[in-house]
């Protein structure tokens, strides 16, 4: 097994970007309507971190046929450590509250393309 740091250098000498972000997988621990009751909180902290940068992405998740919601999300950090995007997590409401239980991991981006279009008179973004 390759470890974490070698497998970053290895992938930055062959040109990949190696990106390292922290990806959480958090699942609903309570009833719905339990969730609820989180819900305003929990945006208003997501909105705190994506003022900060340090929030990259987050979102409901679909079941695996892709027709419903089927109640967990995932959520993208920056962070310098695993101990400091723990913490994000952590402090996130609906964790603190054990509305939700989070599963936590290291990822790094290395390939793929992201668009973005900006239209400076309407104030539109579109990310493709």
């Amino acid at each position: 097994m390759v470890s974490w740091n070698e497998y970053r250098a290895t992938a930055r000498s062959r040109g990949a970007l190696a990106l390292e972000l922290f990806v959480v997988e958090s699942v609903p621990q309570k009833a719905p309507d339990d969730i609820k009751k989180t819900l305003s909180a929990h945006l208003t902290y997501q909105r705190e971190l994506e003022d900060l940068g340090t929030l990259v992405l987050a979102g409901p998740l679909s079941d695996r046929s892709g027709e419903s919601m089927a109640g967990a999300g995932l959520i993208v950090y920056r962070a310098c450590s695993m101990e400091e995007a723990a913490r994000l997590a952590e402090n996130d409401p609906m964790h603190r509250t054990g509305a939700r239980r989070f599963t936590l991991r290291k990822w790094l981006v290395n390939e793929g393309s992201l668009s973005l279009n900006v239209g400076l008179s309407t104030g539109r973004v579109a990310l493709a």
